[in-house]
């Protein structure tokens, strides 16, 4: 099935960026008419795949965090987030909530976090070689009356 809209951009892994990637996804899914709830969702899932570039994939280097956001006629949204960075290792063990590589400021729950407000995530990685999250979520799709 073919994409009805498409869009991808790519910026430097500045925490000061996380905003911007998360407010230009929103504003390109709302033509689907999104509610506040699902669009809070996709945002909040967003932010913490645009942060774990930002804080694991370049190791206190700026690198390009790459991001294409694909929509669908029956509703479904498929966002991808790339890096890269140095990978993850094991991504099992990643996943684990309350697991991180990122010291005792953070919490390590990015992945779960992601899961509880998306349908679908699947993340591809290599290391060296950087690593791919993949956030799917389908917007219920609505019916407007008129008059």
């Amino acid at each position: 099935m073919q994409p009805i809209n498409e869009m991808k951009f790519e910026f430097i892994s500045r925490s000061s960026n996380e905003s911007f990637a998360r407010a230009t996804v929103a504003a390109f899914i709302s033509q689907i008419d999104p509610t506040i709830s699902e669009l809070a969702d996709i945002k909040t899932a967003v932010s913490e795949a645009v942060t774990n570039c930002i804080v694991h994939a370049y190791n206190n280097k700026f690198g390009t965090i790459y991001i294409s956001v694909k929509i669908y006629e029956n509703g479904r949204v498929i966002i991808k987030i790339r890096d890269k960075g140095c990978g993850i290792e094991n991504i099992d063990k990643a996943m684990e909530p309350l697991f991180t590589t990122g010291g005792e400021e953070r919490a390590g729950l990015g992945f779960a976090v992601m899961q509880s407000f998306m349908d679908n995530i699947k993340v591809i990685s290599k290391p060296n070689k950087g690593t791919t999250v993949t956030l799917e979520k389908s917007i219920i799709p609505r019916i407007v009356k008129n008059g």
